[in-house]
């Protein structure tokens, strides 16, 4: 009994499962710090479930270990799918979608014993996210491209004039894409570009107009 346990606990399965649930940990760790919708947990759980099938395919398949991948690739994508969400002129998500669908290839190598691709490409992972983001912070610093909606006061056409003419004396790139009247006023999306000082500025003066009664900007 204690040498079956010791062979169980010596085995490249098990050790395979285990190098999958540091891998997700890796990267979990770094979706919970910046409280994204896939946390720790869900990250960890991708890596591993996705190593299981893989390791069960291997024992008990045989040669069908590319229909068990090509399987966890389409379910993966199911669980991707779920957290995209569309809002009316956005969508959201995207990178935790992609994070989802690399974790799952991280537990696949995990699985199939590949150890040091597993965790090389999951420590690959965790700096794109963590340090990818410094680099986009630090170029918005120089050119900001963002979508502006705004909701104007009344229904008068020429206050997108007023501030189209405004947003150029901020030198502030605006480009009309969607126009509305809801509930007798215009609101209006505007892909917006410029030095994030200029757009500094130019929000202050958004802030501070009386014929503007909300906006807000999407990526």
């Amino acid at each position: 009994m204690m040498e079956s346990i010791i062979d169980f606990l010596s085995s490249k399965p098990l050790l395979n499962a285990i190098t999958s649930i540091l891998c997700g940990s890796l990267i979990g760790f770094e979706r919970e710090y910046r409280n994204k919708s896939a946390g720790f947990r869900t990250v960890v759980l991708i890596c591993f479930g996705s190593a299981m099938f893989t390791i069960v395919s291997c024992l008990f398949i045989g040669n069908s270990t590319d229909r068990v991948a090509a399987n966890i690739v389409t379910g993966i994508g199911f669980i991707g799918a779920g957290v995209i969400f569309k809002g009316k002129l956005s969508v959201s998500g995207l990178t935790t979608a992609a994070v989802i669908w690399a974790t799952a290839g991280i537990g696949m190598f995990a699985g199939l014993g590949e150890l040091v691709y597993a965790i090389s490409f999951a420590i690959f992972m965790v700096l794109i996210l963590a340090l990818f983001q410094r680099i986009e912070i630090l170029l918005s610093r120089y050119y900001l491209v963002r979508s502006l909606h705004i909701k104007f006061s009344s229904n008068e056409f020429y206050h997108l004039h007023e501030f189209e003419q405004m947003a150029l004396d901020f030198k502030i790139k605006a480009s009309r894409r969607v126009i509305e009247k809801i509930s007798g006023k215009l609101e209006v999306m505007y892909d917006i570009s410029g030095k994030m000082t200029d757009l500094d500025r130019f929000n202050q003066q958004l802030a501070s107009s009386l014929v503007i009664d909300e906006f807000y900007y999407n990526k």
